[in-house]
């Protein structure tokens, strides 16, 4: 470990590896079950639950045991955006924990973020959603076209074809025939207060990148309650916005990587290009392999 992240515990399975960063804080306040052995020394937490997988049909594993202990003691405000969702943990066949639960252990998580735009002689035009207002983490803040977390045993390509539909009213077959794959943004995201619950919770993630160019008669729709609405920017009014702060930061990561592919962001027009590039890929420290997440 970095020295600079040596006051950190690291989040062990049973197999020895390394799979997420705890603070000492979440750690002094976790009601741990039998399943964890902490070792204050070396600064470790290790899940040793014999029986994972059987205990993860409904609530999750063992992990979420604790989890759902800590949300009815009222331990961490960030569990009060409880969802009901298991995210699992990379590499470790099948384990999974709550949504909500996984920047308490720190761990990988993974999402699906799109670009849809349009291409006419006004140029390029991309579609930006507004957050609702009501929503729990970064209320009223802009976001990618599509965007949303996978969920356990889910694969990234279905998980964009559900949210498309889902927040974006963009037919399934649409999004099936014509979204293009363009590999991944990586980051280690430390939240702030716009997150929602504590601030300084450690959130590694991967988020599988998509390009969707769309016909000037098709107009994505909001179709939940997760966004407000949706504009058709250009180029420089992204920019800007961007400049502002306007944007869900990893969502602006997402739209760098986009004018990086795009050339609209250059080698030419940004000193720091190498840098910046660089640092939109970067190597987790943390398994992600997918294999485990993406059984049917």
């Amino acid at each position: 470990m970095d020295d600079s992240l040596s006051y950190l515990y690291t989040f062990l399975l049973k197999n020895g590896r390394p799979y997420g960063y705890m603070r000492p804080d979440v750690v002094g306040a976790m009601p741990w079950s039998s399943y964890f052995k902490v070792d204050h020394q070396n600064r470790t937490v290790m899940f040793h639950d014999p029986y994972p997988l059987e205990r993860s049909s409904s609530s999750g594993s063992g992990i979420n045991s604790v989890l759902v202990d800590a949300r009815k003691q009222k331990r961490f405000q960030v569990l009060e955006g409880w969802r009901n969702e298991l995210y699992p943990i990379a590499g470790s066949e099948g384990i999974t924990m709550e949504r909500a639960g996984s920047p308490l252990f720190g761990i990988v998580t993974f999402g699906v973020h799109m670009t849809a735009y349009t291409k006419s002689s006004d140029g390029m035009k991309i579609w930006v959603p507004k957050r609702s207002s009501t929503k729990s983490t970064y209320p009223a803040m802009l976001d990618n076209s599509v965007a949303g977390g996978i969920s356990a045993g889910e694969k990234p390509f279905d998980s964009l074809i559900r949210e498309a539909a889902e927040e974006a009213s963009l037919a399934r077959d649409t999004v099936r025939h014509n979204a293009r794959a363009c590999g991944t943004v990586s980051y280690f995201h430390i939240r702030d207060g716009r997150a929602g619950g504590e601030t300084g919770l450690l959130q590694p993630e991967v988020q599988f990148v998509y390009d969707l160019e769309l016909s000037t008669d098709i107009a994505l729709k909001p179709s939940d309650d997760e966004v407000q609405s949706f504009n058709l920017c250009s180029v420089e009014e992204v920019q800007d916005a961007m400049a502002r702060g306007d944007f869900k930061p990893n969502c602006a990561l997402v739209l760098l990587d986009f004018f990086v592919r795009h050339g609209i962001f250059t080698a030419e027009n940004e000193q720091h290009y190498v840098e910046i590039v660089s640092r939109l890929h970067r190597k987790l420290p943390f398994p992600t392999s997918l294999s485990s997440m993406t059984r049917a």
